[in-house]
């Protein structure tokens, strides 16, 4: 058992947190991982260990879900090794062992290889279509990977699918996800006002925003989501619901899109921003 609090590794205060996401060892093989994986964890801030991995399997597809957890196994064992063996193990060396384990398991599941001249197409993203009568707005943000400036795109369509509208906004200097989630959302009710649309669905795939828009929040994005309940009280008829990445594909694509556009608002009403293709796969209408 560890007789201090300090980390073995840096020095700092330990948990489990710190050890698998903090510490500087595991954010050196973190910073090899997909950009999208190390941004939702960044973003969930759950105390509890176990909650913050239910959290996470609900909000993450399968695949990223196992390269998640893979990952956090790798951590742990090389921080092992290096505290209780003295064997110190590269970031590089651990994010190829994660990358080999992934392609183990890959092949253990037995999937049929395609025949020569077949074409593998990859599963279109599911979109959820909104209850009867209401229009749907997919929202999401995203951070600039050379910029200091982070960006929300907002997609809006109706009840049957139909583009309607979408806009985008960049911010200098605003990096933070859940902040940036949170604008999103709030920019969501602004597209719905410049399509004057009525009741609607804002989906987000960030569980923490729609939890605070159902609680008392004192988080660092607090004030956003204050700002949101009070809009979405005067206007009245709007749901905020979480959903998970893979059905909220177009919002995620546009914000990415947007941090390589100027600072600011951004609007397209009645047509599709260019240089983004919209594909939608209707799931199921969410009754």
């Amino acid at each position: 058992m560890a007789q201090s609090k300090a980390c073995s590794v840096c020095g700092q205060e330990d948990s489990w947190r710190h050890s698998l996401i903090e510490c500087t060892m595991s954010r050196c093989v973190w910073a090899l991982s997909k950009p999208t994986i190390v941004e939702h964890i960044s973003i969930k801030a759950e105390p509890s260990a176990r909650q913050w991995i239910f959290s996470m399997m609900h909000s993450m597809d399968h695949d990223e879900f196992t390269m998640l957890v893979v990952s956090l196994w790798a951590i742990w064992h090389a921080r092992r090794k290096l505290i209780h063996e003295d064997i110190a193990q590269s970031p590089l060396t651990t994010h190829h062992f994660i990358e080999s384990y992934l392609a183990d398991l890959q092949t253990c599941k037995g999937k049929q290889k395609s025949q020569p001249g077949e074409r593998c197409c990859a599963p279109t993203p599911k979109w959820i279509a909104p209850p009867l009568g209401l229009c749907k707005v997919n929202t999401d943000g995203a951070v600039a990977k050379t910029a200091n400036r982070g960006a929300v795109g907002v997609v809006c369509r109706s009840q049957e699918g139909t583009y309607l509208g979408a806009s985008a906004v960049v911010f200098e200097g605003i990096t933070h996800p859940g902040c940036l989630e949170a604008m999103a959302c709030r920019e969501g009710l602004a597209l719905l006002d410049d399509l004057h649309e009525g009741d609607a669905v804002i989906a987000t795939d960030c569980l923490e925003v729609v939890k605070g828009l159902k609680e008392a929040n004192m988080g660092i994005f607090s004030h956003v989501l204050q700002e949101i309940k009070e809009a979405a009280t005067t206007r009245g008829g709007v749901v905020f619901r979480h959903e998970n990445r893979r059905s909220n594909g177009e919002a995620h694509s546009l914000a990415r899109l947007a941090t390589s556009l100027p600072a600011g608002r951004h609007v397209w009403l009645g047509r599709r921003p260019e240089g983004l293709l919209f594909h939608v796969n209707i799931l199921a209408s969410d009754q």
